[in-house]
């Protein structure tokens, strides 16, 4: 399996209390990418989380879900001011975007109409596309691509990695290991998995480390 994981310390579409503790049991494992959202934690404990992923060699993804242009701009300057390698989310504001390609971060914003909490991904497979190729062209570094918040998200997903060749992430309801074997098959750049790991998944009974074990040998299996 070709695609990257990324393991996102979130459930119920924060970043956990915990974040820390549960990333140090298992920061040994064989995961590069990790992230959490920019809800949840006090700034200085993002701080402590984002550093101790760096000391373990690890690519950093902050996920902000955040629609208004004062909103996604606060977003984008915690992301930088915290040292983060990657900001997913947002919707495209040519101010964000003119700030952070002054920065030394990379930029994979939403596409399509999102809006809500939970998200909502609303517009046709064709529009969706559209709206996230024209960000591409304005300079995006890829996508997040909110796919199963979709009405039609495993086609949407499926017709946007045929048609799409830049970066993308499938973000969400990753939750088991048919859900593996359909990421595996479209090959996206990358996919977030978080909630799952928490709510036991793939290993009921066990611990979030169990459970990211029998993902990653689940995806091993799919190469």
């Amino acid at each position: 399996m070709e695609s990257n994981i990324i393991i996102m310390l979130t459930h119920n579409d924060q970043t956990v209390k915990n974040a820390l503790s549960v990333f140090e049991s298992s920061k040994d494992l064989p995961v590069e990418f990790w992230g959490f959202k920019d809800v949840g934690l006090e700034l200085v404990e993002m701080k402590k989380l984002v550093d101790a992923m760096k000391q373990a060699g690890k690519t950093t993804f902050l996920e902000v879900v955040s629609y208004t242009e004062e909103a996604c701009m606060a977003g984008a300057k915690t992301a930088v001011s915290l040292g983060f390698d990657y900001l997913m989310g947002t919707v495209y504001h040519k101010s964000v975007f003119d700030y952070l390609k002054t920065q030394a971060i990379k930029f994979l914003p939403f596409c399509g109409k999102v809006y809500g909490s939970p998200s909502v991904l609303e517009g046709t497979i064709d529009e969706v596309i559209a709206d996230a190729e024209g960000l591409i062209e304005k300079g995006v570094d890829g996508i997040d691509l909110l796919a199963f918040r979709h009405e039609d998200g495993a086609n949407l997903a499926e017709e946007y990695c045929r048609r799409v060749e830049e970066p993308v992430v499938i973000a969400g309801s990753i939750n088991s290991p048919e859900r593996l074997e359909f990421i595996s098959r479209i090959n996206p750049w990358g996919f977030t998995m978080g909630s799952a790991l928490f709510t036991e998944n793939f290993a009921q009974g066990e611990s979030f480390r169990k459970n990211l074990e029998v993902v990653i040998d689940c995806m091993s299996n799919l190469k």
